[in-house]
Parts: C-alpha cells; structure tokens; sequence
C-alpha cells in the first residue's frame, strides 16, 4: 500500500508542475483534465503525508526512548504513542480512500419519484420529497430540471422525474435509491391517527452518448397534452411527450418545457438513463449478488428509511442511524445522513477486498 502511494503522490507533483505550465493552461481540454486528477488525488496525498510525518514522528521518539534521562524517555514514549495511533487512523483512512472509485459517481442522474401506498397521502409524501430533493440540489449548487410531474388536486405528486447536473451528484444521490416510508397524521385525518405511507425513489446515473446507444427504430414517441395545475400553456398545446421503448414496454412522460423539441430531447435522455441502468443491473445480476449486499445500493422493493413526524426523527435502516432533526432534514439538509451511508458502503467494500 505505501509503495502505491508514493508512486500516486510522484504523479499528483507531475500534475502539479503541469498545471503551472503555459502550454497546458492554453489547452483548455488537457487543464481540465489535470484539474480533475489533481483534485482526485488532493485527498490521498494529504492522508498519506500525514501518515508519513506520524510514522517520522514515530522513528524520532523510538531514538529518544533509548536516552538515559528519565524525563526525556517518559516524553519519547508519550510521542510514539501518538505517532503510532495517528499511523493506525490514518492507514484505515487511506486503505478506504484507495478503494476502486465508482465509474458512474461523477454523471448527472435521472430522479424519479412515485407515490406507494397511502394513497393521497402517499402523493403528498411524494411532493415532500421532491421538495427535499430540490433544496438539497439548490445547497450543492447542482441545477434541477423537472421532466414530468402528475399532480394532485391536494398538491401532491402520484409521479415526478427530473434531471439533477453537477459534478458529483451521483456520487451523492446513488443512497436515496428505495423505498422511504413516512408516518404522521395526515391532514384529512379527523380523528388524529398516525398513518403510514410510502413512495419509492429512483436514482439512475445519466446515460453518455458514448455508453449507450439507443436504436430510435424501437422507440414509438406520441404527443399529447401537458396536464397539471396552473397556466394558460397547460392542457391547450400538445407538447408534452411519451415515448414507449418497445422492446422492453417501458415508458417515459416529459412535459416541463414548453416546446416538443425540448421535451423530446429530455425524454431520450431519461429513457437513455433507464434503459443503461437495466442493462447494467442485469449483468451485475448474472456476474453476483455483492450489488445487494452493499449499502449504496438498495432497489425500489427495499424499504431504506422511515420519516416519524410524531418523533421528529428519521432513520435510515441499512445502517441503523437515527437523527432527530426532521424539519432539517425536510429542508434537504441530508448530507450527514449521505456521508454515513457513503462511509459505511466503503467500510462494506473495504471488508470485501480483504476477505
């Protein structure tokens, strides 16, 4: 592991010394693409040279152990002790940052959104979602692009799909993949009885033109109407799309904008994005079940998380952590909920490795 590391710590200086070179910072392409590596391997060689200074720390203390004055040993060995709990945190740090990184993190993803079971009040939890989703995209600076939303007359959402962009936002949606369970007394409810709902996410990572090609001769694409509340656009001019991929019968709704164009290319790509992931699940399906095994993956049949307002809690069942900051939460404050999900998927592939 050291030896990889020095050698990932020679390139980050190469990286280093090649973005200060004028012929690099003119070729835009090629900045970019050292920016990025140099960004990568930021965390590694930071760990690593932190490892480095504890383990010289470490030699530097086990020389003075050997003193004869009495003070200077008790010293020594109070340093090494340091030094040798710092090289211990550090290495576990570094054997997870050393991990093969995941192919799809840095893509743009396609989010879709379903009422379950409850009804309306599921529809409405659907919404609540949505709305989270949203202002966890607008914290990270990552723009949102709704693609399809069926309403309800309370305001609620029977279905919703819309594009999340910006660099890393599979890495850190890839979690919220499940079934989210919620429990409160819904407003309708006279008699106040806490009542369960359920709806289902799906993040898929964003299909390049270069992964998946998509045959348009199996695609059967109509117009019709945009539904939903509100504006004189609305359910006046057919521009909303439906494409229907015949092969596998999956269907895909776009009517946010308002030209057909615009819709059309919206829809292909998030038909793109679904039918890259079933191919993709299909060949992780035929090669091992270690998909199902892992934390950062959970299916839509899997219930992930339950939202308790009677509590104010929410708990994430993968990993058995509870926080008790629901409004928060709702507010798309749910990075630390993110970050335990992503340590604890790296601590489940780390013991993977080395069984």
């Amino acid at each position: 592991m050291i030896e990889k590391l020095r050698e990932i710590e020679k390139r980050y200086c190469e990286v280093e010394e090649q973005l200060s070179d004028a012929g690099v910072v003119s070729d835009m392409e090629r900045y970019k693409a050292l920016a990025k590596e140099y960004k990568e391997l930021a965390p590694l060689v930071e760990r690593y040279r932190a490892y480095a200074k504890a383990e010289g720390d470490l030699r530097e203390a086990e020389a003075l152990q050997s003193d004869g004055d009495e003070e200077l040993r008790l010293l020594a060995d109070e340093q090494a002790a340091d030094a040798w709990e710092a090289m211990e945190s550090l290495r576990e740090e570094l054997k997870l940052l050393l991990l093969p990184k995941d192919p799809d993190d840095d893509k743009n993803v396609v989010v879709e959104i379903r009422a379950g079971a409850g009804g309306e009040e599921a529809a409405l939890f659907a919404a609540v979602l949505y709305r989270m989703y949203s202002m966890y995209a607008d914290s990270h600076r990552f723009s949102l692009e709704l693609a399809y939303c069926n309403e309800t007359e309370l305001g609620g959402m029977k279905e919703v799909s819309f594009l999340m962009k910006g660099e890393g936002a599979y890495a850190r949606m890839k979690y919220e993949s499940g079934v989210h369970r919620v429990q409160r007394v819904p407003e309708t409810e006279s008699q106040g009885r806490i009542q369960t709902s359920t709806a289902t996410v799906a993040v898929l990572p964003e299909s390049e033109e270069s992964t998946y090609e998509l045959n348009m001769e199996d695609l059967e694409i109509t117009t019709h109407k945009s539904s939903g509340a509100g504006g004189q656009h609305v359910n006046k001019t057919e521009s909303a799309i439906r494409i229907l991929h015949k092969p596998t019968g999956l269907v895909v709704d776009c009517q946010n904008e308002r030209s057909q164009v615009q819709n059309k290319a919206k829809a292909i790509e998030i038909m793109k994005a679904r039918l890259a992931a079933m191919e993709k699940q299909k060949a992780e399906d035929a090669q091992s079940s270690a998909r199902r095994s892992q934390i950062g993956t959970g299916d839509r049949s899997e219930r992930i998380r339950t939202y308790n307002y009677p509590q104010g809690r929410v708990t994430d069942h993968r990993i058995g952590l509870s926080l008790y900051d629901l409004p928060g939460f709702l507010n798309g404050n749910i990075d630390g909920m993110i970050d335990a999900l992503a340590t604890a998927d790296r601590t489940a592939q780390l013991g993977k490795s080395e069984a």
